[in-house]
């Protein structure tokens, strides 16, 4: 069963913007559930994107009409029903990535069979 397309993603954020004032936004379409700034861990700072959830389908697609491509805080927002993990596609990490066929491991002249 396919849930409610409720989360939304917001992209392209000015650094100065919170989640207060994204809540500010957004609640001028709909009602928000929730809302997330994506923060680099290592700074602190904004990644530049973050998550609205809206109480209502609704809400969320009134949401993307609305304010995707509209200027928020000198920034020209990106603004989109989020994709659900599970809906994507899984990278696969095993074994030795590959570039043009061959394996990205350096040579090493010591032993060059690896």
């Amino acid at each position: 069963m396919n849930a409610p397309k409720k989360k939304i993603f917001v992209g392209n954020l000015a650094w100065k913007a919170t989640e207060d004032s994204l809540r500010n936004l957004f609640s001028t379409v709909g009602e928000v559930e929730s809302v997330k700034i994506v923060m680099d861990s290592y700074s602190g700072k904004s990644r530049g994107f973050g998550f609205v959830e809206m109480v209502t389908e609704e809400d969320a697609e009134r949401a993307v009409r609305s304010l995707d491509k509209k200027p928020f805080l000198e920034r020209e927002l990106r603004v989109s029903l989020a994709e659900d993990k599970n809906d994507r596609p899984r990278s696969s990490s095993n074994g030795p990535r590959q570039f043009n066929g061959h394996n990205s491991r350096p040579y090493n002249s010591r032993n060059p069979t690896r």
